[in-house]
């Protein structure tokens, strides 16, 4: 597998930028979407960024990981899975307000024995990540394939630490 660097503005660099355009893009579409306010967002480093924080930070690592294939696949395909993680429940979190839905989650998580909704957290990651996992076993030599099993792994791994960060500031 090679992962060597593409020239800064060849074709193929212009495809990395627009593949990860578009997929900060959809991350940042469905966050506005469920969170304008960011209230509801897990991330706190986004959080404290903002919305034209964050926008000037992503711009950055999108033309400079355009230049390295792999990190490239591997954001691109997190991002798309985060954004369609967001777009699942965002009409929930509009209909409600974002006060209103972190209370109605915080009252269900309330109401739910930690080790249940932990273990279930934790069943949701291992699957998503052996998906992933099998992607790149199956797939060693191949850039595409194996970013985006890593890129999987990665969207489960991300999943599970911000989730259990909300878990922790829901509980305290």
């Amino acid at each position: 597998m090679t992962d060597d660097l593409v020239p800064f503005g060849s074709p193929l660099y212009c495809g990395f930028l627009l593949l990860l355009v578009f997929a900060r893009g959809m991350d940042f579409a469905s966050t506005w979407l469920a969170t304008p306010n960011l209230v509801l967002e897990a991330n706190p480093l986004a959080r404290k960024l903002g919305w034209r924080g964050g926008l000037l930070l992503n711009a950055v690592l999108c033309a400079a990981f355009a230049l390295w294939p792999m990190p490239a696949v591997i954001i691109a395909t997190t991002s798309v899975l985060v954004a369609a993680r967001n777009f699942q429940s965002a009409w929930l979190m509009r209909s409600l307000g974002e006060e209103r839905y972190r209370y109605w989650f915080a009252e269900q998580i309330g109401q739910t024995r930690l080790g249940l909704y932990v273990m279930c957290l934790a069943a949701q990651a291992v699957l998503i990540a052996g998906v992933g996992g099998a992607l790149m076993y199956f797939s060693p030599h191949d850039l595409v394939p194996f970013a985006i099993g890593m890129g999987i792994i990665t969207y489960a791994a991300a999943v599970a630490v911000y989730t259990l960060l909300s878990l922790w500031r829901i509980r305290r």
